[in-house]
């Protein structure tokens, strides 16, 4: 994880601090739900102090479930939990999506896969409730797709309405899933490659690869490569053992997801419009 110098980035409060017996907070990152720093542990070992802006922890919340059981597991450990604030295992990098800006998508690729059979080597049971795919992509359901779209997008936003209640009324093999598991959300390790900002949601297995076609940042040519779409469905469906069909239109259909969270922030087309279009050409 990079750290950031920035001095106007918020400090951690000394309450935190003490709880969690760490010291030398380091500023990493400032997202819109969290602040994070890397900390020193009583042991002097490094750590990730992550205070989240809501108390209830965003839509990460039940992530942290997932994780604790996990442990560790191609995951990063969880150390220590309070209202609204987590410590965990520090994860100095690269990432994956590392990797596939400095050229490496297929090694990438396959780190990714192997992450996500560790992941999902058992299946468990939890006395809370968790949020669904059918909770997520009701956005995308009752989403009204503005006229000014031009025609081509808003059929294949329609085409992913469609493709998403299929799905839905459909799923197999649900299971708990991490829900944002993609290149920049596994890190390497002392331990080795884990994943972490967990979602924690329940839903059809084949859903845990769909936002992998997305990502990462910063690698938008190679997204949008045909031959890389093709690809990666075969690996995955092969690897993760999932119908390759189903699996290209849950990215179809995330892809979709995500174009309408972010509706609310922007007036212009959606700049992976582009890309939504790719992915049902391949389904």
């Amino acid at each position: 994880m990079k750290t950031n110098m920035d001095t106007a980035y918020p400090v951690p409060p000394m309450h935190l601090l003490e709880y969690f017996q760490v010291s030398s907070p380091i500023p990493v990152e400032n997202t819109s739900i969290a602040s994070i720093w890397r900390v020193i542990q009583k042991s002097g070992e490094y750590a990730a102090l992550k205070k989240y802006h809501d108390i209830k922890m965003g839509n990460e919340r039940f992530g942290f479930v997932l994780l604790k059981e996990w442990s560790g597991r191609s995951a990063a450990k969880m150390l220590g939990e309070t209202s609204g604030a987590v410590l965990i295992e520090w994860l100095e990098g690269p990432s994956l999506g590392d990797l596939v800006r400095d050229g490496e998508d297929e090694e990438a690729s396959e780190i990714l896969v192997e992450v996500a059979n560790n992941l999902h080597q058992k299946k468990y049971t939890f006395s809370k409730k968790f949020p669904n795919l059918n909770d997520w992509y009701s956005a995308l359901l009752n989403f009204n797709i503005p006229s000014f779209w031009p025609e081509t997008f808003r059929k294949d936003m329609n085409q992913c309405k469609s493709l998403a209640i299929e799905l839905l009324e459909s799923q197999e093999d649900k299971v708990f899933l991490h829900g944002d598991l993609h290149q920049d959300n596994i890190r390497l390790g002392t331990r080795g490659y884990c994943a972490f900002d967990a979602k924690g949601i329940y839903g059809e297995r084949a859903y845990e690869l769909a936002n992998a076609f997305r990502n990462p940042k910063g690698g938008e040519k190679i997204v949008r490569d045909p031959v890389r779409i093709a690809r990666l469905a075969n690996m995955f469906s092969n690897k993760f053992r999932v119908d390759e069909s189903r699996l290209l239109k849950w990215a179809s259909t995330k892809c979709a997801l995500s174009i309408v969270w972010r509706s609310k922030t922007q007036d212009n087309i959606d700049p992976e419009s582009d890309l939504l279009r790719l992915l049902l050409k391949a389904v």
